[in-house]
């Protein structure tokens, strides 16, 4: 599935494109050039209804299919993504941007999910005991919510919705997925593989659209729980808003994400990890360093190491292999531009300016280039902001003790780093730190799936985790039977091998 300049993407509703029955649109651009190359519908109130009331019909048969079968969908469905994911990875950059090897690890992180929903008959294993009183036996189970509902960012438009809907589908679930509209084709191309993988439709729809369509999954008395990842203010929103509604709600907000490196650290890895951590994906990741902080005497060679880096990187079309792709919109592109102007008039040092960049590309893509400032103090802009584009801010401290105070300090909690080669200094930081993600020596420390991935303070509202066993549990409820039976039941005569289905 690929757009072409004038297609609509539409709505996916009950196993079928579906136009929706709202007039209104958005544009979807190609930021590397800047041109338009489809719109998406907007959803109106009746397209929730829909969306919502496929799901809802779907739920009994889906809930009730064997987990054999379940896992039988799932598995065709990570053959079909491994076998054509390029093909996601390649409109993934079209819409978003990144840089297409990029695109193909985000596809590949997801994948790890899916695989990891694959082996849910046993994540969804009870327990049992035996004469708990005289001829009484308790056991648990763990059944499925019912329809629930995704918001997803225009940042991972695959992994992020691969966070939750591989889990909520193989648990019994049925899903309503609200992609970003500035990246909307990657949703409906994962909707029609899950129908060629098998799936009954209705089980995963796609709505797409904006404040309308978040409000009415976040009101929709059918709609049992809300997965949500995006800015803090948002996240909030959608936190209060789907509990006053009676919804389970995990909702994922902002960072400032940290990277500690102390004087004994390698020097040469810091620098190559500040620049993967701080510019990949042009910075538009939740778990993107954008604060450095060098303790000690380090930082002026530290400083000159990340320069020298940043200066060699390419910037351009996702397409032509640079290193480093534009900023999703034009409103991001002048928003991040607008930090390093803001920075500038602060104080702080400039050492390497990303603004009017050279760039690989055709046309007027939305392009801000590495951009690396030095002495940033903790009141200045462009370290109390989440500015989601590559701009990395240099803090210096003198000790280990201010360089976990100030992280601690800070209102944010969803990863952070640090470089050193004292076991001892990575341990204490470990237990000190106050984040929910800890990298010792990387950067980027996004758990694997069988780990479940959220933050602390403003970077998670709620108290579940995305994936892993957390995941599991968020779309499950908890059941416990317990039975007397007076006779023992008999069955007949059956001399077949037991089937599982």
């Amino acid at each position: 599935m690929t757009t072409q300049p004038g297609t609509k993407t539409t709505h996916w509703i009950d196993g079928a494109a579906t136009p929706g029955t709202g007039d209104r649109t958005a544009d979807v651009t190609n930021p590397a050039t800047g041109e338009v190359t489809s719109t998406v519908a907007l959803a109106a109130a009746d397209d929730v209804q829909a969306a919502v009331a496929a799901a809802k019909a779907a739920f009994p048969g889906w809930r009730d299919t064997s987990l054999a079968r379940r896992v039988q969908v799932m598995f065709r469905f990570r053959e079909l993504l491994n076998e054509r994911a390029p093909e996601l990875a390649a409109i993934i950059t079209s819409e978003h941007g990144k840089v297409l090897s990029d695109a193909a690890g985000e596809v590949a992180r997801g994948q790890e999910v899916v695989e990891f929903a694959c082996g849910i008959p046993h994540l969804l294993k009870g327990g049992f005991t035996e004469n708990a009183s005289t001829q009484v036996d308790v056991h648990s189970v763990r059944q499925p919510l019912g329809p629930v509902a995704i918001i997803s960012p225009f940042n991972f438009p695959a992994m992020v919705p691969m966070w939750f809907f591989p889990i909520a589908i193989a648990a019994g679930n049925t899903v309503v997925l609200k992609p970003s509209e500035k990246v909307p084709t990657a949703a409906n191309w994962i909707a029609q593989l899950w129908k060629d993988a098998g799936l009954p439709d209705g089980v995963f729809n796609v709505l797409h659209g904006d404040k309308v369509a978040v409000d009415g999954l976040l009101t929709h008395p059918d709609v049992k729980s809300v997965s949500f990842v995006g800015s803090t203010p948002i996240a909030k929103y959608v936190y209060e808003t789907g509990t006053a509604h009676g919804k389970r709600v995990q909702a994922l907000g902002g960072a400032k994400n940290h990277m500690i490196v102390l004087p004994d650290a390698d020097l040469d890895l810091a620098a190559d990890q500040a620049i993967n951590a701080g510019f990949g994906s042009a910075g538009e990741r939740c778990m993107a360093i954008s604060a450095c902080v060098a303790v000690g005497d380090i930082a002026d060679e530290l400083v000159a190491k990340i320069r020298d880096r940043a200066e060699a990187l390419r910037t351009g079309d996702g397409t032509r292999g640079c290193d480093m792709g534009p900023l999703v919109t034009a409103a991001s592109r002048d928003r991040v531009a607008g930090f390093v102007d803001a920075g500038e008039a602060a104080g702080a040092t400039l050492v390497v300016d990303g603004r009017n960049p050279e760039t690989d590309a055709d046309g007027e893509g939305f392009f801000v280039g590495p951009t690396l400032f030095d002495h940033v103090t903790t009141d200045m802009s462009i370290y109390t902001e989440e500015i989601f584009g590559p701009v990395l801010a240099v803090l210096r401290v003198d000790t280990y003790d201010e360089a976990v105070a100030l992280i601690n300090a800070n209102p944010y909690g969803n990863g952070t780093a640090i470089f050193t080669n004292d076991g001892g200094a990575a341990r204490r930081f470990q237990n000190e730190v106050e984040v929910g993600m800890i990298g010792i020596n990387v950067p980027v420390p996004v758990p694997m799936a069988y780990y479940s991935f959220g933050g602390w303070k403003n970077s998670l509202f709620g108290d579940s985790h995305a994936h892993g066993t957390e995941g599991v549990h968020f779309f499950t409820r908890g059941k416990v039977v317990t039975s007397r039976w007076l006779d023992p039941s008999h069955g007949g005569i059956n001399l077949g091998f037991p089937q599982n289905a």
